[in-house]
């Protein structure tokens, strides 16, 4: 119910009725007049209240009057009436219906109570009920009130001090309160700014209104009061206290900080009363120093009083927090003065209040921006913020550094209960105040010894104090242990928190206001306000460095896990804030002093101590004290959760890891997961303590770079505890989990990051020199996590990560190359499988650049990297292969980049790849990539660790060759397109495009080098891949050689296989001539293959076949190339240098090369085949054979014509053209050609080596012989048109000196035919073929062919001449085989070299010779060359020796021949008798009878009689020849011979007495021959056809040979027979005798028949001379003899008469 309601007016009248009529009651006896004065009262109210409607108005109005009674009661001082009296007033007051008027008596009355010391109580009750209830009371009256009640608060009664002290507390109050109300009531009214007044006094107060006024005037007392002077408004104060005074003008301060800000008059107040007050106050504080003696200054200090100090405090925190702005320099005063407070020399408890007044400060972040704004950044200023920090840093460090004085319980044993020395530890041992084994543990810091317990002293960010909250206390409290400390540890927290919450939110709403206006014009760059950060800046940099002193002491000396917490929480905070400032030393710092927390004490970890060291230099002072950067001390004692192993390059025993190191660990996780968008360069730091951590934890990286705790196995001495196992894979997981936020990071900072991670590595690797100790794989890992998380960006890493994982795999040690390795192929895979956007087919920048560090890898030499990078490269093309497209030339780069000294495995290895490239993705790869295909083929054909894969290598080049061969179109079209690409962009870049094998097209360069790395692999240094190397290149000429353009065709034959050409003759003629022994193991190797000249034999044989084939199933289109003649010369000039080279393989080889493109004859018709064509010109069959030499090589000949031939090869448009005149012009030039060849290699290989030769020269084989001599032939047909006489002569010389030359001992086994039959060797077969091929070509050929044959007579005679005189080839020792008759055959004598058995040669020849001669006889050239006498003067060396030739047959083939020729040759010497070309020849015929037929040599021993008479008969039958051929022809022929051959039948006629008796003596007479020889002279002494004179001539002269041979016989005879005595004389010679006296009777008959004029008289006379010597014989004994002397002497009888023919004679004559 209100005051103004009907009904409390109505009980008001009531009430003041009943008040009234209490009044009169109790004064009537005593005092009459009050009583009166109460009942006029009465009838007052009811007056007025029966005359006004508005009963209060009224009632107020006439207040004075009603209040009159009761002021009256209050005067007569009785209790009880003056108690009534004042519960009276207070009512009216209640009601407010006391007039100002009213009011005044009433405080007057009050006063005069006061004065008595009445009803005190009771008084202050009013006086408050009087000021609260209206506002009547002003200026004086109020003055007098306050006044009072002041005095109230002095008086001897402590309940009455009490209620007064309250009372002015809240009259002070209400003053003030008015003012406000005031103020709120002229708020809208502008006013009318007063005149400034010049000298303002400071009573004059006109500006003020009314209430403003009494404020003013109260709060300038309270200030005179408190400095002890006289007040101007409180008149009448008695007595004060400094203590209530400042408490009083603390909370005017406080709860009216609007009036002193709104109001300059009062503002003024502040300014020049509060703070000059305050400062003056303060003075003995600031002089006192604890300890100090009193003696050393003049006058005794004053000491400071507990109950000002701290009420002064009180002040000061409330000027600094609300007038502030007003008081800038005064604060910087106070601050100072409260900075200086907390020097260790003050008092503990002044210390104590002035940390609760600091931390007061600490909980407003916003009024420690202004300081910092106002001093810090201010030129010439104290810098205040940072003192307070850096002084509460101080103060903690003190509390540890020096001994609690002044605070007893500190010292000694613990007193009282305020505090006591530390629990025992966790560990149990006694702390220093001696109390042990109790296991709660307190919270509390302990450092070096010093032992303080923590407090809770105040809810988080609230600073509740208590010391400055004992407004009771006159004495210093005493100040429990820990209290400042706890106080200091608070504020510094809630500094932190203060400070980074509000930058953080500023920073907040920064970023905001920047988002917002970037999306309302996006092209404008947003601009903050200028002067915010500095701020935020300054303020970090002024507190960082002492913040960091004390929590980095705190931190260490903590043994409480939540304080850790927290310490831990503010460096957290702080770095993050100082990283968001990009302010970097201070962040670093943080950063630092929580890694150094997390390893163990003194742990050498440079990246940390360089660090630290940038700190300690920065030491600052405050007032004389040096704050240090304190570092960890290793005594505090803390659970110990870990044993292990610290990194480092040497192994330095164990380091221990305690909770605090872990739960630090986990802080540092924490900056680094939530905050690493800020770490910059720091994560250096962080991550080389992570590094050390997870090292001495020993967790060890797993797949994807996630660590895990590695086996105990790793470090032995790692210990952990079973709480340290369980937080393991936590920590493990904080740790992946760090590096997968990566990916939230920005580009700047993910660089920081990899850097850090980067540069960590680098240490690592450099502490893993030179020892294979386990390295710390920490960064290597990390890096691999953080790239594949990074994937969507990994362009922006990637050059750095792969760059430095690169080094990593360059590394000594085998575990960090192998992690580095691994690294770096998971990230490569990963980014080749990630699914990047736009896709990585459409990005080949990006490809290439994932794909590069791959191909870098292959320059590291160490063979596990290799390993594990081919091994990735086979990964990479199982899973992508399909799609690397641009990527296939770093790939295939990879796969080729082996070297011989890798090792078989890692070339197993990329062969592997390459085998998967060759048979899956050659239709997948851009075609520019295959050319690269075929490179790295070759390069694995080349390589040498493994022979297996070198001839793999060649079979995937054939398998390549026949991809290009089937993909053929779209290959070129391909190329093609790309190569128009290049040359536009060269043209546009002003170059020319330079490729291999410009200007072939492009798919035939493809070709090209595919040929010159098959052609490189011909040539390397093992046997078997030359070969397989030889053999595909020529395979694939062949076989897809038809794709080439005719321009590629001459770079083929030039650049490819001439330069093979070239090549391999150059190896064969340099390799070794050394024994190769046994390859290796149990591998033999055969005796034609165990030198490497031997070796690269074989592969010259090979390559020169293969050249050759394809110039000779190539030819036609070879020969529309513009040089093909050049080509052909240099193909035949290789062709003669091998078959000259001194190896048998390689010579014979060149041959058959030679023989095969001869083999390309001018094309015939179709009709003829080529066989026919060569049987038609009568090459013997041999011919045609294959060469059989070596195993069976290619017929020479084809059934099938030429012609089909070229076409099937070169498809079907290619025909053949015409034989016009050109071509077979050209085709004569390449047989020349080939002629000459022919003839250099024959005269070179058949030339007998000059002079004595003690090493051996090369000897050619005769296999080799017999080729080159079969080529000849068929050559021969193209050339014989041209063939000169100087040709047949070179031929013949070859010829010659082929069939000398003589067999090495070991092979004639395998070509001398058996002796026992006489067989020619191919060669002389071939040497034979060859001449008559050119007979029967001379015989078909033209008149003036025929002049050669007497050189091929002369040619075949040389041979004849071999059966009796082998040839000699040069000075050469060679065994004949001939003469090894007799003596059994000793096919190995000493000589090394065996001469050929001509003898069936010559013979073979002799036929020939005798063959030919029957044909050509009569030409006019065989006549003109004396033909018939050189056959005959050959013949005459076998005649002659007849027994002694080397063959018996020899001299019998003679023989025969000899009659042969002579039959035909004699007829036609008559016939050119008269010409005398033949007058030379009769002689030499002569000779050759007379040789023969009386021969010097004697028949061998065992000759049988048979065989003797055989040869008798060939004696006889040359006899005949004479007889028929010769002496009937006398006329035409010399006399000479006829002479010469009259005087050998006699000679023959005439038995030769042999002087040996033995029994066979009498066949070996040649009886059968004398007497041949002896009817032949008979027959030709007398012919009764003495037609010619030459007839008579010879019978004249046979006659007389005739008669004395005869007379030679029979006295032979007779003398013979006389001597023989009883002995028979031997069958011969009777027979002999015998045969003579018959033809004494023959010719006896004969002259009787004869006419007288054919015989002269000597012949008569010689007849007649017989006779004597007949009659001597009569005495033989033989029956025989003497018949037939009887028959010859019975003719004498026709002359025993007187020759009358005489005188007729005289008589004519």
């Amino acid at each position: 119910m209100s005051t103004s309601s009907p009904e409390a007016v109505k009980k008001l009248l009531e009430n003041m009725q009943t008040d009234l009529r209490s009044l009169s009651m109790e004064c009537k006896k005593k005092f009459p007049p009050v009583k009166e004065a109460a009942e006029s009262g009465i009838v007052k109210i009811k007056t007025i209240a029966a005359r006004n409607t508005e009963i209060l108005a009224a009632l107020k109005e006439n207040s004075s009057e009603v209040v009159q009674p009761f002021l009256m009661g209050c005067g007569t001082k009785e209790p009880k009436i003056t108690q009534l009296c004042l519960a009276a007033i207070q009512r009216l007051m209640s009601h407010e219906v006391v007039s100002e008027a009213a009011a005044g008596n009433i405080i007057n009355m009050l006063w005069q109570l006061m004065e008595n010391s009445l009803e005190e109580l009771k008084l202050l009750q009013t006086v408050l009920v009087l000021l609260t209830t209206n506002t009547v009371v002003h200026d004086e009256v109020l003055s007098k009130a306050i006044v009072l009640c002041f005095r109230l608060h002095f008086t001897k009664d402590n309940i009455t001090n009490n209620t007064a002290a309250a009372t002015v507390r809240q009259v002070v109050t209400v003053v003030f309160e008015r003012m406000v109300a005031e103020d709120e009531r002229f708020k809208g009214i502008v006013e009318q700014p007063p005149p400034v007044q010049g000298n303002t006094n400071r009573r004059s107060v006109t500006t003020l209104r009314p209430s403003a006024k009494d404020a003013y005037m109260l709060f300038q007392d309270l200030c005179q009061l408190v400095n002890a002077d006289a007040p101007y408004w409180l008149v009448g104060m008695t007595e004060m206290t400094r203590t209530f005074g400042l408490e009083l003008l603390e909370s005017v301060l406080n709860d009216f900080p609007g009036v002193f800000l709104q109001h300059q008059e009062f503002s003024f107040l502040l300014k020049e009363r509060v703070c000059p007050l305050v400062i003056k106050l303060f003075s003995p504080n600031i002089k006192f120093r604890q300890g100090s003696c009193s003696a050393a200054s003049p006058a005794p200090v004053e000491k400071p009083y507990f109950p000002i100090c701290m009420r002064l405090l009180r002040v000061v925190s409330v000027l600094i927090k609300h007038f502030y702005s007003l008081l800038v320099t005064e604060c910087e005063i106070f601050l100072s003065l409260l900075v200086k407070f907390l020097d260790g020399e003050k008092p503990q408890w002044l210390r104590a209040v002035a940390v609760e007044s600091v931390h007061r400060l600490c909980v407003q972040p916003h009024l420690l921006r202004s300081f910092c704004q106002s001093y810090d950044m201010k030129q010439h200023s104290t810098k205040v913020f940072r003192d307070i920090v850096n002084a509460l840093g101080s103060f903690i460090q003190s509390l540890f550094i020096t001994p609690n004085v002044g605070n007893v319980s500190a010292v000694g044993a613990p007193t009282g209960g305020s505090g006591s020395g530390p629990p025992g530890t966790a560990q149990g041992g006694p702390g220093p105040g001696g109390v042990s084994g109790n296991l709660t543990t307190q919270a509390a810091f302990e450092y070096r010894g010093t032992w303080i317990p923590l407090m809770t002293v105040s809810v988080q960010g609230s600073a509740k104090a208590t010391y400055l909250e004992m407004l009771d206390k006159v004495e210093p409290p005493s100040i429990p242990e820990g209290y400042a400390m706890s106080v200091a540890f608070s504020a510094l927290l809630d500094l932190v928190r203060g400070i980074t919450t509000m930058i953080e939110r500023e920073l907040a709403t920064e970023e905001a206001a920047a988002a917002e206006s970037r999306e309302a014009q996006p092209g404008k760059e947003w601009q903050p306000p200028a002067g915010a950060h500095l701020v935020w800046e300054e303020m970090v940099s002024a507190c960082w460095c002492g913040l960091l002193a004390a929590l980095s002491l705190l931190l260490d000396a903590s043994t409480d896990e939540t304080a850790t917490e927290n310490i831990l929480k503010a460096e957290l905070t702080m770095a993050s804030l100082c990283g968001r400032l990009g302010l970097v030393t201070p962040r670093d710092a943080f950063i630092t002093a929580i890694c150094k927390a997390s390893l163990p004490p003194h742990y050498a970890l440079t990246v940390l101590s360089s660090n630290a060291a940038n700190l300690s230099s920065k030491a600052y002072s405050i007032q004389g004290h040096s704050v240090q950067i304190i570092s960890p001390s290793s005594e505090s004692h803390q659970q110990v959760v870990a044993v292990g192993q610290p990194l480092g390059a040497q192994p330095q025993g164990t380091v221990v890891l305690t909770a605090k190191n872990i739960q630090c660990m986990r802080t540092l996780l924490n900056l680094a997961h939530c905050h690493g968008a800020v770490l910059g360069t720091s994560w250096q730091l962080v991550l080389a303590t992570l590094q050390h951590l997870v090292w001495i934890l020993g967790l060890k990286p797993s797949v994807g770079g996630a660590l895990k705790p590695g086996r105990a196995v790793e470090g032995p001495s790692t210990v952990l505890t079973t709480a340290v196992m369980t937080d393991l894979p936590v920590i493990s997981n904080i740790l992946s989990r760090l590096f997968e936020s990566s990916q939230y990071l920005d580009d700047v900072s993910l660089h920081h990051l990899i850097n850090a991670l980067c540069s960590l590595s680098v240490e690592a690797m450099e502490m893993a020199y030179g020892n294979n100790k386990e390295p710390s794989l920490f960064a290597v890992a990390k890096l691999l996590e953080t790239g594949l998380v990074n994937m969507d960006r990994i362009e922006i890493l990637w050059r750095p990560l792969t760059g430095h994982l690169l080094e990593v795999c360059q590394h000594p040690n085998s575990r960090m190359r192998e992690w580095g390795a691994e690294a770096l192929t998971a990230l490569i895979k990963a980014g080749l499988d990630y699914k990047h956007e736009p896709p990585l087919g459409q990005n080949q920048r990006l490809q290439l650049l994932l794909l590069n560090p791959l191909k870098e890898l292959s320059n590291v030499l160490h063979a596990d990297i290799r390993q594990k990078q081919l091994e990735s490269v086979l990964q990479i093309l199982q899973s992508q292969g399909d799609s690397l497209g641009p990527g296939w030339p770093l790939v295939l780069g990879v796969i080729g980049a082996i070297r011989n000294d890798q090792g078989e495995s890692l070339i197993r290895t990329a062969f592997q790849c390459l085998q998967l490239v060759v048979t899956d993705f050659l239709p997948t790869m851009p075609c520019t990539c295959l050319q690269i295909v075929v490179n790295v083929a070759g390069s694995f054909g080349l390589q040498n660790q493994e022979l297996n894969i070198s001839l793999t290598s060649i079979g995937l080049l054939w398998n390549i060759s026949d991809y290009f061969f089937q993909r053929g179109e779209t290959i070129t079209k391909e190329l093609e397109r790309d190569e128009e690409a290049q040359v536009k962009q060269a043209r546009e870049r002003g170059e020319t495009l330079n490729r291999p094998f410009h200007p072939a097209p492009p798919f035939d360069c493809l070709w090209l080098c595919l040929y010159a790395k098959l052609g490189e692999l011909c040539v390397d240094p093992r046997p078997a891949v030359r070969k397989s190397a030889g053999q595909t290149l020529f395979s694939t000429i062949a076989a897809h050689g038809t794709l080439l353009q005719q321009p590629t065709w001459h770079i083929v034959v030039w650049k490819v296989l001439f330069h093979l050409l070239d090549c391999v003759r150059k190896s064969s003629t340099t390799a070794d001539k050394e024994k190769i022994e046994s390859g290796g193991g149990n591998i033999l190797i055969h005796h034609s293959r165990d030198t490497a000249e031997k070796q690269w034999a074989e592969t010259w044989v090979l390559t020169l076949a293969g050249v050759a084939r394809i110039f000779n199933t190539r030819q036609y289109f070879l020969q529309q190339l513009g040089d093909f003649f050049e080509a052909w010369e240099v193909l035949l000039n290789h062709i003669q240098s091998a078959a000259l080279s001194k190896n048998n393989e390689v010579s014979l080889a060149a041959l058959k090369s030679f023989q095969e493109i001869l083999q390309i004859v001018t094309p015939v018709k179709d009709s003829d085949r080529a066989g026919d064509a060569l049987a038609a010109i009568g090459v013997p069959p041999v011919l045609i054979d294959p060469l059989s030499a070596s195993g069976p090589g290619r017929p020479l000949v084809r059934s099938d014509s030429l012609v089909e031939r070229l076409t099937r090869y070169n498809g079907a448009e290619l025909q053949a053209p015409p034989p016009g005149e050109e071509s077979a012009l050209e085709d004569l030039a390449l047989w020349w050609s080939a002629w000459n060849t022919w003839y250099r290699t024959g005269t070179d290989s058949t030339r007998p080596p000059s002079g004595q030769t003690e090493k051996l020269s090369f000897i050619p084989s005769q296999p080799f012989l017999t080729a080159l001599i079969q080529i000849f032939p068929a050559l021969y047909q193209h050339i014989k048109g041209n063939f000169s006489m100087e040709d047949l002569k070179k031929l013949g010389v070859i010829l010659h000196g082929a069939v000398s030359v003589p067999i090495s001992s070991d092979a004639s086994p395998f070509i001398l035919p058996s002796y026992t039959e006489a067989v020619l060797t191919s060669l002389q077969e071939v040497v034979l073929t060859s001449l008559d091929v050119l007979q029967k070509a001379i015989c078909v050929g033209p008149e003036n062919l025929q002049v050669m044959y007497p050189a091929i007579f002369e040619q075949l005679l040389l041979f004849v001449e071999f059966s009796c005189k082998p040839p000699q080839y040069g000075r050469m020792e060679t065994k004949h085989v001939a003469n090894a008759k007799y003596n059994q055959i000793q096919l190995f004598a000493p000589a090394e070299w065996v001469a050929l058995n001509y003898v069936p040669f010559a013979e073979r020849s002799l036929e020939v010779v005798v063959d030919l001669y029957h044909k050509t006889a009569c030409h006019k050239a065989v006549i003109n060359a004396k033909v018939l006498q050189s056959i005959i003067k050959t013949l005459r060396m076998p005649l002659g020796l007849k027994y002694a030739c080397p063959s018996e047959s020899t001299w019998k083939l003679a023989v025969s021949s000899l009659l042969k020729v002579l039959s035909i040759g004699l007829p036609v010497a008559r016939q050119h008798s008269s010409s005398g070309k033949f007058d030379t020849m009769w002689p030499e015929l002569a000779n050759a009878f007379e040789d023969f037929l009386f021969t010097r040599s004697s028949p061998p021993d065992n000759l049988s009689i048979q065989e003797f008479q055989k040869n008798e008969a060939i004696d006889v039958e040359v006899v005949q020849l004479i007889s028929t051929e010769i002496l009937p022809f006398a006329n035409f022929i010399p006399k000479d011979f006829v002479g010469q051959v009259m005087a050998m039948l006699n000679k023959g006629s005439i038995h030769s007495q042999s002087p040996s008796f033995t029994a066979e003596i009498d066949v070996r007479m040649r009886e059968g021959f004398s007497k041949v020889c002896f009817e032949t002279l008979l027959q030709f002494s007398f012919s009764n056809k003495a037609s010619t004179p030459q007839e008579g001539y010879i019978s004249r002269m046979a006659l007389s040979v005739l008669l004395k041979r005869s007379q030679d016989v029979l006295q032979r005879y007779v003398e013979d027979e006389r001597l023989s005595g009883r002995c028979p004389l031997p069958r011969q010679q009777v027979t002999e005798i015998i045969f003579v006296l018959k033809a004494i009777s023959t010719l006896m008959d004969s002259l009787k028949k004869t006419q007288p004029e054919n015989v002269d008289d000597s012949t008569w006379a010689q007849v007649i001379a017989l006779y004597p010597t007949l009659v001597e014989c009569i005495t033989c004994s033989s029956s025989e003899v003497s018949s037939a002397l009887k028959e010859a002497l019975g003719p004498f009888k026709d002359f025993m008469q007187p020759p009358m023919t005489r005188l007729v004679q005289n008589g004519d004559s």
